[in-house]
């Protein structure tokens, strides 16, 4: 295989199923040893216990590659700590680390308990950060370190009865821009991914909106084909978690098999002279430039929209 992982350690958190799952896989089937972590039960947050890792564990030991499983949680200092450290107790190093373990508590802003805004970004952004933050030194002692975050469409297009989850995935944006100026002089490379699956997180998303009335759940098209398999989105991830990968600073796209870089930039706009503020009403007059994106750039509306766009554009056979 020319993208390899042989002597490459690596933590997935969330990788009890799902997405993580397909990321723990295909390191280890790439040599790489793995720690599978993931907290186990329900999607919402609620149970625990280390049956979810271990079977994945057992999955990857069938197949003849190494993993160990963890059931930590990534919310706590402790949790996190706990996580790294076993790491590096079992496998001596830690290359890679890839933040994906989350869960949903959907609801209307003006419904939203604190308890689920609280417990949601724990989980996203603080478990990221902390989970992080203790990889960090042993990755800058080393000098090499590849770090993925599990970003969301649902934070940079946005879709209702999602703010606690889009916010903690637009939280993540930030971090991973930062980390990769600090991570920089370190050899350690930060970016995030944009995944498309159906899940049981995305499975019970849908029902949430259905209970409310929301039409966000679009009906799966056959020429989709098997594109929202949850391990469509682990070549990407995978890739940037590689020795090959030297980008950095960067937010990728998958959806339905397409894979892009999104823009995080700057258009033209419109210049006002700089000696005064410009008025309002000159702000008025000027909007459709202010507003005005460059040709072929498509902003979708929401994550729904993006999956229609992405299939018009070809069959993907």
């Amino acid at each position: 295989m020319a993208i390899s992982f042989e002597g490459r350690v690596a933590i997935v958190t969330g990788a009890g199923g799902g997405i993580g799952r397909a990321h723990a896989l295909e390191i280890a089937r790439r040599g790489g040893k793995v720690l599978v972590n993931d907290y186990g039960g329900d999607c919402f947050g609620h149970g625990g216990g280390p049956e979810m890792a271990e079977a994945v564990v057992e999955e990857i030991r069938a197949a003849g590659g190494t993993a160990v499983a963890n059931c930590d949680t990534v919310a706590t200092t402790q949790g996190a700590n706990a996580i790294v450290a076993q790491a590096m107790e079992e496998f001596g190093r830690l290359d890679v680390v890839i933040n994906n373990a989350g869960i949903i508590r959907n609801a209307m802003i003006a419904d939203m308990s604190d308890e689920d805004w609280d417990d949601v970004l724990a989980t996203h952004l603080t478990g990221s950060f902390k989970v992080t933050r203790a990889a960090w030194p042993h990755m800058q002692a080393q000098h090499y370190g590849r770090l993925v975050f599990t970003c969301s469409s649902t934070a940079t297009f946005g879709v209702s009865m999602m703010g606690n989850y889009a916010a903690a995935k637009g939280g993540i944006m930030g971090l991973v821009h930062t980390l990769s100026h600090e991570g920089a002089a370190h050899g350690i490379l930060a970016n995030a991914i944009m995944p498309n699956a159906m899940t049981r997180m995305a499975v019970a998303s849908a029902e949430s909106w259905a209970e409310a009335g929301e039409d966000h759940a679009m009906e799966m098209p056959p020429e989709i084909g098997n594109a929202m398999n949850p391990e469509f989105n682990a070549p990407i991830a995978v890739y940037l978690a590689s020795e090959a990968n030297v980008a950095t600073h960067g937010l990728y796209s998958q959806c339905l098999g397409r894979t892009a870089k999104l823009m995080v930039g700057v258009p033209p706009g419109w210049q006002a002279q700089r000696q005064s503020a410009p008025s309002v009403d000159e702000i008025a007059a000027h909007f459709g430039e202010i507003c005005a994106m460059p040709d072929g750039v498509y902003v979708p509306p929401s994550p729904g929209d993006e999956l229609i766009h992405v299939l018009s554009q070809g069959s993907g056979n």
